[in-house]
């Protein structure tokens, strides 16, 4: 097992046996040339284990992809560990003190401790999909911020002068504020105008995306887009996020993922309690919760099943997120669904025929 500690300039690496003693340490640069060295170094211990050579990352994404995508092209096996596994690694450690190959050791006996660390692969559709889901969001806090700028630049200018709620994402609404805009002179005017033009322009890259992401999702996750409450842009983020649906063995293991399923406090006599799952991807566990809010307005079976639990004495929190254990469940299997869709074959035309 190769832990890696990575950095923007140079990734360090110690190779473990498989009872944990260090066979070998190395530091490459971050670049094709040190990937490819580092490949070459990793080819002696090829027979140390029958495992074969197996890398170990920290789940670092912008320091370590461009590494994965090398190592998965040459064909390594490539393991992604996540960090919270690295403070236990780390006081379990024989040597004391904190540096690189500490660091890339502690790695890679977390590895060798946590066989069923997911296993990397290279990037697909998904990964379009993250991407381009990312950049939407980015440029919709951009626009926030701006409006609100502006929003207290036209109040100092015309006190007056309406602004409706969530104006601001609306092109006709911005052209009447320019128009507005033509009765000031002076620097405020000047840079409230600038805004909204950057607004209009944000706006329309924020259309432009969720229109791609709508031809994406729905080649992609058609069932996702099936459930009730879901949405093409609640769909991307979990498609984004979710990196394909085999990486979960059932739903049990996909609820943990999401942080929809509860986390176990009991000890001795106080069997069976639980209290609430803050870990998790929350960008899905918010996606499931946009779905379930909206479920909840009247939009599919969420509502009666919100009854029913208010009815068995729940509060509407509680209610709410046993719904979001119950849509991560669905959306499990929607995903599921899909794969199996595009994993089949397509008919063949003398198919078809007969």
């Amino acid at each position: 097992m190769i832990g890696t500690d990575s950095h923007k300039r140079t990734h360090t690496v110690v190779a473990l046996d498989e009872v944990g003693r260090r066979l070998g340490t190395k530091t490459v640069r971050t670049n094709a040339e040190g990937h490819l060295a580092l490949v070459e170094w990793a080819t002696q211990f090829a027979d140390h284990d029958e495992h074969g050579v197996r890398f170990a990352l920290e789940d670092c994404r912008h320091l370590t992809r461009r590494l994965e995508s090398d190592l998965l092209a040459a064909g390594q096996r490539v393991l992604r560990v996540p960090t919270r596994l690295m403070a236990g690694a780390r006081r379990s450690s024989r040597e004391p003190g904190k540096s690189d190959p500490i660091d890339a050791e502690a790695v890679a006996l977390a590895a060798l401790r946590h066989p069923d660390l997911p296993v990397a692969e290279l990037d697909g559709p998904a990964r379009e999909v993250k991407l381009l889901s990312d950049h939407r969001h980015d440029l919709v806090v951009q626009r926030s911020r701006i409006a609100q700028q502006v929003r207290w630049h036209l109040h100092e200018l015309d006190p007056d002068l309406m602004i409706p709620s969530r104006g601001l994402r609306r092109q006709k609404v911005v052209r009447e504020l320019l128009a507005e805009l033509e009765r000031f002179d002076g620097v405020m005017a000047r840079l409230a105008r600038r805004h909204l033009l950057r607004c209009q322009e944000l706006t329309t890259q924020i259309n432009d995306l969720e229109r791609e992401l709508r031809d994406l999702v729905r080649r992609l996750a058609p069932s996702l887009l099936e459930i009730p409450g879901s949405g093409v842009l609640s769909a991307a983020v979990i498609v984004g996020e979710t990196a394909g649906v085999h990486r979960f063995r059932d739903k049990d293991a996909y609820a943990r993922f999401t942080g929809t399923a509860p986390v176990p406090v009991w000890s001795g006599s106080s069997a069976g309690k639980v209290r609430l799952n803050r870990g998790g991807n929350r960008s899905v566990n918010c996606a499931l919760h946009m779905i379930a809010v909206t479920q909840a307005r009247g939009v599919g079976p969420g509502r009666p099943y919100l009854d029913k639990q208010l009815a068995r004495g729940k509060d509407r929190v509680a209610a709410l997120r046993l719904l979001r254990r119950r849509l991560s469940d669905v959306v499990f299997a929607a995903l599921r669904a899909d794969l199996r869709a595009a994993q089949q074959p397509a008919a063949s035309p003398v198919q078809l025929a007969a």
